[in-house]
């Protein structure tokens, strides 16, 4: 069969790919409402830097194997990754269930960290690899979308069982259920995108980069740039994950309003990116950068003055919509600078430094509540993530879509 770049050409195995990333996310979501509740309640952990360091574990994990998936994407092959990240997700829902003591969550998030970054990254590459240059943002938009729209639904749904069945063991059936429907369709249908790839490399004009790394992470203005607007991305998404629950239960919220609070903010991200990955098609991606990360900035800050639920609904509201304007900017701005042979190494390099701002963010965050207070802690993110909107303002140049 002859190998053909766009979303139409492609659409099955596309859509397949949209299937296999909600189910990804989903794997997230099971923890989303309810992990630093089981630190409190089941485990009587009461250090703020003690419960989050779930996330810790999380976010260096996915880093790391973001990292390395991109450097073996065109050596193993993306389905390949894609398999092996979804094996690894099998026996987490179990141990989240069965742990006695917290290092097994720890030791679950370790897990789900890798499987998180070898199935994300491998979905995002090869959406990319079939969609071809005219695009990437609606590809980018439509991934993220899937994903982080079962995120919200099933940190919804947690949240729902746990208020009306405890927290374990039946919320985390959810994600038995995931793990194995995501292993069976890719192992049965997805395809390897390696053939896109080269079909694509033939056609660009852009050079090769002596080191992937230092350009993404250092050199080229564009690229460092969305770098450092990723990490602060995740460190707040880190604080948030890990904070606002515990937030939301000081307030006397019950499990179900805290299950929605949370889930609005990542179904917002989740349902936004259909609108946002076309419009970085379109539109200045500096622009949409820039104001995606000053409206988070400004959410964040807010939600230390907000104890009416209504209004902090709405504030995780503009979290998701921030957030939805610079995630899949972030990706078909990388994906526009870089020859399509370096692009799964150049995405790996962003996802590298993007997903350790969860870590980072948890680590921050969980000292500053500790010693300072919740509300200095989110204080100080909001205001990281306003200085980086700056950042993307003063040094990255305009581009032409």
């Amino acid at each position: 069969m002859e190998t053909k770049l766009g979303l139409k050409e492609n659409w099955q195995q596309f859509g397949l790919l949209v299937i296999v990333n909600a189910f990804v996310g989903g794997m997230v979501g099971l923890e989303r409402s309810i992990i630093p509740q089981l630190a409190e309640t089941e485990f009587g952990i009461s250090s703020k830097s003690a419960i989050l360091s779930f996330i810790v574990a999380f976010g260096i994990t996915k880093a790391i194997a973001n990292y390395f998936t991109g450097k073996l994407a065109n050596k193993i092959g993306r389905r390949n990754l894609l398999i092996i990240g979804w094996l690894i997700a099998l026996p987490i829902p179990f141990i989240i269930i069965y742990a006695n003591n917290w290092s097994w969550i720890i030791f679950a998030n370790i897990l789900l960290g890798v499987s998180q970054g070898l199935t994300w990254s491998s979905t995002v590459v090869m959406k990319m690899d079939l969609v071809g240059e005219k695009q990437r943002g609606l590809a980018m938009g439509i991934n993220e979308f899937a994903g982080y729209l079962a995120v919200g639904i099933v940190a919804f749904l947690t949240g729902f069982i746990a208020q009306n069945y405890g927290v374990r063991p039946y919320p985390f059936y959810i994600g038995i259920v995931m793990s194995i429907l995501g292993f069976l369709l890719t192992v049965i249908w997805v395809k390897d995108t390696k053939s896109h790839v080269s079909l694509e490399a033939k056609k660009t004009t852009i050079t090769n980069a002596e080191n992937v790394f230092m350009t993404t992470t250092f050199t080229d203005k564009t690229l460092s740039s969305v770098t450092q607007a990723g990490l602060v991305n995740n460190l707040n998404d880190g604080m948030i994950w890990g904070l606002l629950p515990i937030l939301l239960l000081h307030l006397k919220l019950n499990n179900q309003n805290i299950g929605i609070i949370t889930a609005i903010y990542p179904t917002f991200w989740g349902f936004g990116q259909l609108f946002t990955g076309k419009m970085s098609d379109v539109f200045s991606k500096k622009k949409m950068l820039f104001w995606g990360m000053f409206l988070q900035g400004i959410a964040i800050v807010l939600l230390i003055f907000a104890i009416d639920f209504y209004l902090l609904a709405t504030l995780s509201a503009f979290l998701g919509i921030g957030t939805a304007l610079v995630y899949p900017t972030f990706l078909s701005t990388i994906a526009q600078v870089t020859n399509p042979s370096q692009r799964a190494e150049s995405i790996g390099t962003f996802r590298l430094w993007r997903d350790l701002g969860y870590a980072l963010g948890a680590i921050i965050s969980g000292i500053t509540a500790d010693i300072f207070g919740i509300q200095y802690a989110i204080i100080l993110i909001g205001v990281i993530t306003l200085i980086s909107s700056v950042i993307i303002q003063i040094r990255m140049p305009d581009l032409e879509n």
